[in-house]
């Protein structure tokens, strides 16, 4: 459960823009927020199953353009690039030649 969140979490954060404000809503309350499907029904004054199918439907939504455009894919990939590369050059290069690299990098990783 912990690896969905996670992973729509990141999907919401990459695809947000792409919602409509109710979807926004609804996913930042129950992902971000952690409230529950009773406690967001009770904000919006809609049923509990109309805010669980609206979930249920932005996670496909968030799913799909991750399937089209991969930006959560890449991102993993480029961190997981940083990682190793920061590894190598930790292994290879004298701290003090490395720490300018390793703030290059690291600025890198924060436009993310």
């Amino acid at each position: 459960m912990l690896e969905k969140t996670t992973r729509m979490n990141y999907l919401f954060d990459f695809y947000q823009d792409l919602l409509t404000p109710k979807q926004q809503n609804y996913m930042s309350l129950y992902y971000l927020d952690d409230f529950s499907l009773g406690e967001i029904a009770e904000q919006f004054e809609v049923s509990r199953q109309a805010v669980y199918d609206n979930i249920k439907r932005t996670e496909a939504m968030l799913e799909e353009y991750e399937d089209k455009l991969h930006l959560y894919e890449k991102f993993r990939m480029r961190q997981k690039m940083f990682k190793k590369l920061s590894s190598l050059l930790e292994k290879h290069i004298k701290k003090e030649e490395s720490k300018e690299i390793f703030d290059v990098l690291k600025e890198l990783q924060e436009l993310d």
